[in-house]
């Protein structure tokens, strides 16, 4: 059975002041740092073979502050970054809603009827993430394989395997930072284990 460990990057600044992020960047916060050691400590018993980032910044360093001093390969990946959100990107959301009210709520409300005017759609992300995901397992077809990634890619990973229409693509569990997801392979099919789970955060963030 292989099994595949897939967190969103801790919180950054840019999630602090509710801008978008997509492929542009901004450093962790104390909290996102925090988080993730907290899930790092959460998974030091698991014998991972890899762990595949994104290849943004913020993915990287959740990917190092979760690995700690253990000898696990980290493997960058452009396939696992975030959707492209074009001119979109550093833009607060409370800007987006007066400038582009349209698009802006199809993104959220509608996701099947997004077509951004820079950046990609929903369907096209998922083509991508998918591509890395069969690459992934291609390369190993048991144990375990950590991927830190964003929260747009878990969603169309889910809708997938749950063979949800992409207009459910935003359906709860929200994927807060740090948050576990656990989806198995075996012969038989997929099975999603846990969604969006940050059991880890302790009581601190509750």
């Amino acid at each position: 059975m292989l099994t595949f460990y897939i967190t969103r990057h801790g919180e950054t600044e840019w999630n602090v002041q509710n801008r978008m992020q997509g492929w542009g960047d901004s450093a962790l916060t104390e909290n996102g740092v925090r988080n993730a050691k907290l899930l790092g400590e959460r998974l030091k018993e698991v014998d991972f073979h890899a762990i595949y980032s994104s290849s943004s910044k913020r993915t990287q360093a959740t990917s190092e502050l979760i690995r700690g001093n253990l000898n696990i390969p980290i493997i960058l990946d452009e396939k696992l970054r975030e959707i492209h959100m074009g001119d979109w990107e550093g833009k607060t959301r409370v800007f987006l809603e007066e400038n582009d009210s349209t698009n802006f709520h199809a993104f959220w409300n509608t996701p099947h009827l997004y077509v951004p005017t820079k950046g990609e759609k929903f369907l096209d992300l998922q083509e991508r993430v998918l591509k890395a995901i069969n690459e992934i397992k291609q390369t190993y077809d048991n144990g375990n394989v950590l991927i830190v990634t964003h929260t747009a890619v878990i969603k169309v990973l889910l809708a997938y395997f749950k063979q949800l229409p992409m207009e459910n693509l935003w359906d709860p569990p929200y994927i807060l930072d740090t948050s576990l997801t656990l989806i198995e392979f075996e012969d038989d099919g997929v099975r999603i284990v846990l969604e969006g789970d940050v059991s880890h955060w302790g009581e601190l963030n509750d």
